[in-house]
């Protein structure tokens, strides 16, 4: 009776499980970074989540690939679940935002009533910054390109296109964390800094992420495991990374030129 239907029934996994309590642990292990300088407790949680995640991905591609129990209807319910995900992302960004332009428009007197506050110097928006911005403005393309290479059967291009995607991903988070080292303030110097590290960071994390899911869809293309009516992992990655870029916009034009224009 239950084939009767276009839904079937998930087998019990524990990597979801497994994967709420490690994000605590992360959580934890950051309070640690900060207060003891220990990297080891951070390092191992991060890859251990990372090993989870690749087995969880690992079963999900056996039930869609292998068994073909994603059908039209339950890629229906995906599509609606991811666009409903990001949507949920998108109102976590909003809310820092909210939070930047309430300190900003109206400074406290307890920062001078100044913007950025006294002795923060802002990055020059058209050094690192910018190039980080073309960086992941260019990765937009190639990952559109990939895309389009796909629906037109072409997945010799759709590889290239989709690794210098990545390799773009991965030049950013280095960027990103050298852009760090050479910062003159620190996260809790003032409102300003705790911003700019929380919307930043949160960011960084968010294009990780990403590159993880376009580096599984690299595999599974390397596998042949998407054709041209059937690539929802690729689609919903690719719908993740323009969403990344169009935060990454908000940032560059909300932290790094706002905060310039009026230091």
């Amino acid at each position: 009776m239950l084939k009767n239907n276009p839904f079937h029934m998930i087998n019990y996994s524990p990597w979801p499980f497994m994967l709420a309590f490690n994000l605590l642990f992360i959580f934890m292990s950051f309070i640690k970074l900060f207060y003891h300088k220990n990297f080891l407790s951070m390092t191992f949680n991060i890859m251990v989540t990372f090993m989870i995640m690749f087995q969880w991905w690992r079963d999900i591609i056996r039930e869609s690939t292998f068994l073909g129990n994603h059908t039209s209807f339950i890629l229906k319910n995906l599509k609606w679940s991811m666009m409903i995900f990001i949507t949920s992302e998108l109102l976590f960004f909003i809310s820092i935002f909210w939070s930047f332009f309430h300190s900003s428009l109206s400074p406290s007197i307890e920062i001078g009533m100044n913007w950025p506050p006294l002795n923060i110097i802002p990055l020059n928006p058209l050094q690192l910054p910018l190039l980080n911005t073309l960086i992941l403005l260019s990765s937009s393309m190639f990952i559109t390109k990939a895309h389009y290479s796909i629906n037109m059967n072409n997945y010799k291009k759709s590889l290239l296109n989709l690794f210098f995607t990545i390799l773009l991903g991965i030049m950013f988070s280095i960027l990103q964390l050298f852009e760090y080292y050479s910062l003159s303030f620190s996260i809790s110097d003032s409102i300003y800094s705790s911003l700019f590290f929380f919307s930043t960071g949160f960011h960084g994390f968010h294009v990780i992420i990403g590159t993880m899911f376009l580096f599984i869809c690299l595999l599974r293309q390397l596998f042949n495991h998407f054709s041209n009516n059937h690539f929802f992992a690729f689609e919903s990655a690719s719908w993740y990374w323009h969403f990344v870029d169009l935060i990454w916009l908000f940032i560059y034009t909300f932290l790094y030129w706002w905060g310039k224009l009026f230091n």
